[in-house]
C-alpha cells in the first residue's frame, strides 16, 4: 500500500478472531485476505488507514463514500444534531427530519415527486416502494430486469436476479417476473392487467456496470404508463452526482412515479435511504401513515447528515465532471494496453467497470489492488467485473495514483491468465471500451470540468483544502 501514516489502529487478531467467533468464519477469511491480514482503522477523505500503518485509496466501498470519509460538513450537521435532538421520540414532528424531506423534494423533482419516505438502507426504500405499489394498484405483479439488483429482503430479493441469493429461500414474494433488457420483451410482461409496477436500475451496478439502453427504458415505462402501473426507479447507487446526474431516470425525461435513493445518501456518515415519490403513488401512507413505519425512519442524526450531504454533492459537482474525465481517459488506457486481460470497460460518471477475459482473474486483481494500496468493489452479480468509485473528494493526483496501480497491478498479472484470454478470444480484437454512448442513459459523460484543484492531503472541507485530522499521511 502507499505511504504510511500515524495511527495507532486495533489488533487485526483480535478483530478478526472476533469476526470469525461471532460474525462470520467467511467473513473472517474475506476481510483477512483483502486486508492482507489487517483491519480497517480510520479514514479521511479518499483514504483510509489499516492496523498495521498502511494507507489506501478508497475507490470502493459500495459506493456509500460518495463524499469521502470524515467530510466536515456532514460532521457538523450531526454534531449539531447530536447536541440537541439525537433521538426523536417518535410521537412528536422533528424540524431536521421535515427539512430534510422537504430539501430532497426539492433537489429531485419537484412539482412530480413530493412526498418522502426515509430509510436506513436500499433494501428498506425498494420494500417501502414495492408495498405502496401494490397497496396503490390493488395488484400484486412486478416486473424486473434481469441482472437487476434490489436487495436481500425477502421482498427486495424477489426483484434481484442474482440466483445464488435467490433459490435457497424460494418461494419469495410473489408475482415478480424479470425481462432482459430488450425492448422486444416488453409486451408480453404487460399481457394480463395484473402489473403494480415495474422497477429498474439505469446502471445496474453489481450487474457488472451495465447501462440500460434507453430504448429500452423508454419502451418499459411506456408500457407501464399504458397499463396503469407505477415506474419505481432505483437510483441506490447510481443518484446523487454518483453517475453525473442528481438522478439519471428524471434527467432522461423517463418521469419515474418514485425514485430511490441510498447509499451516499448519508454523507458517508449515517445509514439514510429514502423513497420520493408522486402523491399518486403514496396515496396509501398519506391516507394512512402507519401502514409502514420503522422505528429509526426518519432518524434525526440521519436527516442531518442527508441535508449536509445534498449541498456537498452539488458544491463538488463540477469536481466530480473532471474526475470522471481522468477516468475514462485512464481506463481506456489501461484497456487498450492490456489486451487479453481486460475485455471491456464500461462506466460514466463515478461509478467504472472493469471486466476481466480470464476466470478468476477479477479477484486476484482486486486482492492484489487491496495489497498494493487501492480499495475497490466487486460486483456481486458479475464476478469478472471490478467497480472503480471514486469520491467527489479525490484529487486529480489521487486519481492518477489509482489508475497507476491498477495499470501495475494487470501489468503483474500472470502470464498464463493472458494467454487463456486471448485463446477464448474468437478474433483476438482490443477491449471494449463502453463510455456513455449508444443511447446509454448519461449524465455528463466526463471530459474536463471546472472544480477546485486541491493538494493530495488525506482530509477535505467542501471545497477540498486540507484540515488537520487525526490520520495524516507522513
Amino acid at each position: 500500500m502507499s505511504a504510511a501514516v500515524e495511527s495507532t489502529g486495533p489488533d487485526a487478531r483480535t478483530v478478526l478472531g472476533r469476526v470469525r467467533a461471532h460474525l462470520s468464519p467467511g467473513l473472517a477469511l474475506v476481510y483477512g485476505m483483502n486486508g492482507a491480514g489487517a483491519v480497517e482503522s480510520c479514514g479521511d477523505g479518499a483514504r483510509i488507514v489499516l492496523s498495521d500503518g498502511r494507507s489506501a485509496l478508497d475507490f470502493g466501498s459500495y459506493a456509500v463514500t460518495l463524499l469521502g470519509r470524515g467530510h466536515p460538513e456532514v460532521l457538523r450537521a450531526v454534531r449539531g444534531e447530536l447536541e440537541s435532538m439525537p433521538v426523536s421520540t417518535r410521537v412528536l414532528a422533528n424540524g431536521t427530519t421535515a427539512g430534510f424531506a422537504a430539501e430532497l423534494v426539492a433537489y429531485t423533482d419537484p412539482g412530480r415527486l413530493t412526498r418522502v419516505w426515509l430509510g436506513l438502507n436500499g433494501s428498506d426504500a425498494v420494500e417501502a416502494a414495492l408495498k405502496l405499489a401494490r397497496l396503490a394498484t390493488g395488484r400484486t405483479r412486478v416486473v424486473a430486469v434481469e441482472g437487476a439488483y434490489h436487495g436481500k429482503s425477502l421482498g427486495a430479493l424477489a426483484a434481484t436476479w442474482n440466483r445464488r441469493y435467490r433459490q435457497s429461500l424460494e418461494p419469495l414474494l410473489g408475482g415478480v417476473v424479470h425481462i432482459p433488457a430488450d425492448p422486444g420483451a416488453v409486451p408480453g410482461a404487460f399481457a394480463e392487467e395484473d402489473v403494480a409496477a415495474v422497477i429498474v436500475e439505469p446502471v445496474q451496478g453489481e450487474g457488472g456496470v451495465r447501462a440500460l439502453p434507453s430504448a429500452f427504458l423508454a419502451a418499459l415505462t411506456a408500457a407501464a404508463r399504458a397499463h396503469g402501473a407505477y415506474v419505481i426507479a432505483d437510483e441506490i447507487q447510481t443518484g446523487l452526482r454518483r453517475c453525473g446526474e442528481r438522478a439519471l431516470s428524471v434527467a432522461a425525461g423517463l418521469r419515474p412515479d418514485a425514485v430511490l435513493f441510498g447509499k451516499a445518501l448519508g454523507g458517508g456518515v449515517q445509514p439514510l435511504s429514502a423513497v420520493v415519490a408522486t402523491e399518486e403513488l403514496y396515496g396509501p401512507l398519506a391516507t394512512d401513515p402507519f401502514v409502514h413505519t420503522t422505528t429509526f425512519s426518519g432518524h434525526p442524526l440521519a436527516a442531518a447528515a442527508g441535508s449536509a450531504a445534498l449541498r456537498a454533492v452539488e458544491e463538488l459537482a463540477p469536481r466530480g465532471e473532471r474526475l470522471s474525465g481522468l477516468m475514462a481517459e485512464g481506463l481506456r488506457r489501461i484497456a487498450h494496453r492490456h489486451t487479453g486481460l481486460v475485455t471491456e470497460v464500461r462506466g460514466q460518471g463515478l461509478l467504472w467497470g472493469v471486466e476481466f477475459g480470464p476466470h478468476g482473474a477479477a479477484g486476484d486483481v482486486l486482492l492484489e489492488l487491496s495489497r498494493r494500496g487501492l480499495v475497490v468493489s466487486p460486483c456481486l452479480g458479475q464476478p469478472e467485473v471490478i467497480r472503480l468509485l471514486p469520491p467527489l473528494v479525490a484529487t486529480d493526483e489521487e486519481v492518477e495514483e489509482a489508475l497507476d496501480l491498477l495499470d501495475a497491478t494487470c501489468a503483474a498479472v500472470p502470464d498464463e491468465f493472458r494467454s487463456a484470454a486471448r485463446n477464448a478470444s474468437d478474433d483476438g480484437s482490443a477491449p471494449r471500451d463502453r463510455l456513455p454512448e449508444d443511447g446509454a442513459l448519461t449524465g455528463p459523460a466526463g471530459g474536463p470540468g471546472t472544480g477546485a484543484e486541491g493538494p493530495a492531503t488525506a482530509r477535505h472541507t467542501a471545497s477540498g483544502a486540507s484540515v488537520p485530522g487525526p490520520c495524516r499521511v507522513r
